[in-house]
């Protein structure tokens, strides 16, 4: 927990430096709350740092592309020639993504996560394009993220119309 406080006040500590007047000064104190809502229900005082950064990638304003990608490689494997994630990785990083609506009660149960798993994925070698091209295909365990990703996409859009 110490740590990922540490790299959050570095984090926004540099954002504000970038973007004056634009970040809160409590901005890392807010996410560290939210991560521990989301990451540390039982209270222990242990969030996982792979698990963290899944959720601040997926709050990021980044494209989803570059987010897709992010996570794959957070969460892959180098496996020889080439780089891959294990079902059991792609477990991980579903469960944690699905923690993010959870908190609001629009989580996904794990057995979602394990059709998914079970059934589009079964005993295929998951390389990057793999996974990236399921992402992008929109799928319903991950359907949330899209769709904030849209929803943000349009309060930074302006136009030149007047409303009455």
């Amino acid at each position: 927990m110490q740590q990922i406080s540490r790299m959050l006040r570095k984090l926004f500590q540099r954002a504000r430096l970038e973007k004056p007047g634009q970040v809160d000064p409590r901005a890392a104190e807010f996410i560290l709350g939210l991560l521990i809502a989301m990451y540390d229900r039982s209270g222990t005082g242990y969030v996982k740092t792979r698990s963290s950064a899944a959720a601040l990638i997926s709050l990021s304003g980044d494209t989803l592309l570059a987010k897709y990608r992010a996570f794959f490689q957070f969460y892959a494997v180098p496996d020889g020639k080439e780089t891959l994630i294990t079902q059991s990785a792609l477990r991980s990083l579903l469960t944690d993504l699905n923690q993010i609506p959870a908190i609001v009660g629009e989580g996904c149960t794990l057995s979602c996560v394990e059709i998914v798993i079970h059934d589009y994925f079964r005993g295929m070698t998951i390389v990057e394009e793999k996974i990236l091209s399921w992402l992008r295909s929109e799928p319903a365990v991950l359907l949330w993220l899209p769709t904030c990703y849209r929803l943000s996409a349009t309060e930074m859009g302006s136009h030149q119309a007047r409303c009455r």
